[in-house]
């Protein structure tokens, strides 16, 4: 529906514009459940209903061999290495902006128009006007390079607004659906997706201050920084409050849990950081820092080493997961201009000066 009315705003901004559909699935049969699955057989029906309605070539480019390799494959050794990736990140990075790019400036086309929720100004990249949809998160990883052809038609309009205007350019889209699971495991379970592509690796559950063991588990891909439940020990801790998973060891599968306290982060170290002007800054920069996609905010004070990031945090986050992305915002009273981001390699608990 997003890309939908992208595509129509295109088309009035009196840009050439050409519908393509991304197929993908291995598995190029497999069928939409509700809000769950993506890039499947019936989307691709939705994607060419639209473009004919719109009157606009559509055609459907198979990129499911790099997907597999650059986000599915990625997603699996990410989880066994005790990470937690996200696969968002690495499609636009790696599919959308990247291998579907390449492919329209090579056939002579200017840009990428996509229904993501954010804002590209002069080469700015914004934070959308629906801060509850706002995908600014996920677009932190693009180069300047890569915002350089993109576009993003809807970042300026509310969510519902947007729904409105598909209805009333006709489109049969306008009623379906958000996508918000993990598109390449309809199932929603992703620990059996990872379960059948890793295999049992046993471990420990341990109290990561005494070291007691609490229980056994069968993989480390099982577990998050952050987890609550599912953790397969009795009860709560001996202070009466519930225990989280505090840190995740894949050479030895341990899984160390404690309280909430103990979730506290001060430190984040990042690798491959991008800066979304292209230049990196010359010393410290005060900035805002994000660590999900949906919350995780906090001030900070970020600064290059090598070719990764050193954030100290003026206030402490808890849940943060290697593999997750830091992305830096401009920390202005709007505080919605991205700066860059780096993949989250390690955590730090000192308290910030």
């Amino acid at each position: 529906m997003d890309s939908a009315v992208a595509a129509a705003r295109a088309v009035d901004a009196g840009h050439d514009v050409v519908g393509v559909h991304l197929a993908l699935s291995t598995a190029p049969g497999t069928l939409r459940t509700g809000s769950r699955g993506c890039c499947s057989k019936e989307d691709a029906g939705d994607a060419r209903r639209s473009a004919d309605v719109l009157g606009i070539p559509f055609y459907v480019w198979d990129f499911a061999d790099r997907f597999k390799e650059e986000v599915i494959d990625d997603f699996v050794e990410s989880y066994a290495a005790g990470h937690t990736p996200n696969p968002c990140l690495r499609c636009n990075e790696k599919i959308k902006f990247a291998a579907l790019a390449d492919r329209a400036v090579a056939l002579g086309f200017d840009a990428v128009a996509t229904g993501h929720y954010a804002r590209l100004e002069d080469g700015v990249l914004r934070r959308a006007v629906d801060a509850g949809k706002d995908q600014s998160y996920v677009l932190g990883v693009l180069t300047a390079d890569q915002l350089a052809r993109a576009m993003f038609p809807v970042g300026d309009t509310p969510k519902e607004r947007i729904r409105a205007e598909a209805a009333e350019r006709g489109l049969a889209v306008a009623d379906k659906p958000d996508s918000h699971d993990i598109c390449f495991i309809p199932s929603g379970d992703t620990r059996a997706f990872l379960g059948a592509r890793i295999g049992v690796r046993p471990g420990r559950v341990v109290d990561a201050r005494s070291g007691a063991v609490l229980a056994e588990h069968e993989g480390v891909h099982g577990f998050t920084v952050g987890q609550r439940k599912g953790l397969g020990i009795a009860g709560p801790g001996a202070d009466g409050r519930p225990r989280y998973v505090t840190a995740i060891e894949p050479d030895t599968g341990t899984v160390k849990v404690g309280s909430a306290e103990d979730l506290k982060v001060w430190t984040i170290r990042a690798e491959r950081a991008v800066w979304s002007s292209g230049t990196a800054p010359a010393g410290p920069l005060e900035c805002v820092v994000q660590v999900r996609a949906h919350g995780g905010v906090a001030a900070a004070v970020a600064e290059t080493v090598g070719t990764g990031l050193e954030v100290t945090l003026r206030e402490p986050l808890t849940g943060v997961a290697t593999g997750q992305a830091v992305v830096l915002y401009r920390p202005d009273a709007a505080g919605d201009i991205v700066l860059g981001s780096g993949t989250i390699a390690g955590t730090g608990t000192a308290t910030a000066r």
